[in-house]
């Protein structure tokens, strides 16, 4: 009866073991190798389909003004549409949408929207990811 017992507390612990380090190892952290296109600051996401190669390229609250008002899938939906365009005039046609819509929205609680210190957009064709 003990050594029954035993066995029960040895498999839960094993596989309670397992369980715990199966999702530890599937984490993405700072040890990350280059040039998988895993991001390593915080904030930043690991860039999925469609990104280009745009390693590096970023859209989050440092950079979308009214990054705050937005929903969880707005951000993601903005990410995915900013990686897609392909010149700089989409680029300013998406942002400038963006920026309205989001200058609605700040207007409507009363608030004012932080503008960028950089334009996405002008970064962008710089690092040749758009023309």
């Amino acid at each position: 009866m003990t050594t029954s017992i035993a066995f029960k507390t040895i498999a839960i612990a094993t596989t309670l073991a397992a369980a715990l380090s199966a999702s530890v190892l599937a984490q993405n952290g700072p040890a990350a190798a280059p040039g998988t296109g895993m991001s390593m600051g915080p904030g930043t996401g690991q860039m999925g389909t469609g990104t280009r190669g745009m390693r590096g390229m970023r859209f989050d609250r440092t950079n979308t003004p009214g990054w705050t008002l937005m929903t969880a899938e707005e951000r993601t939906t903005h990410q995915t549409m900013m990686r897609a365009v392909k010149t700089y005039d989409e680029c300013k046609a998406l942002q400038t949408e963006q920026h309205a819509a989001m200058e609605a929205r700040a207007k409507d609680k009363g608030i004012t929207l932080k503008t960028s210190r950089k334009n996405a957009c002008d970064v962008m064709k710089t690092r040749g990811f758009i023309k």
